[in-house]
């Protein structure tokens, strides 16, 4: 799994949401959550943005880029 994949999936369970429950946050399918979880697909930049602010972390961490 890569570490975008990894992360996604840590900041949904960390705040106890479903897929689906993410999916409707960002306005995306449960499909296209399962899909960047699982390393098939990569969320665009405005998706990531979007995490990073609702979730409030960090596009370094969410990249890999620091562990915080």
């Amino acid at each position: 799994m890569n570490i975008i994949a990894e992360r996604i999936k840590e900041v949904r369970t960390e705040h106890k949401l479903s897929q689906s429950a993410f999916g409707e946050l960002l306005e995306v399918s449960q499909d296209t959550v399962s899909l960047w979880e699982n390393g098939k697909s990569l969320p665009t930049l405005e998706y990531l943005i979007a995490m990073c602010k609702r979730f409030s972390v960090s596009a370094d961490y969410m990249l890999g880029l620091t562990d915080y």
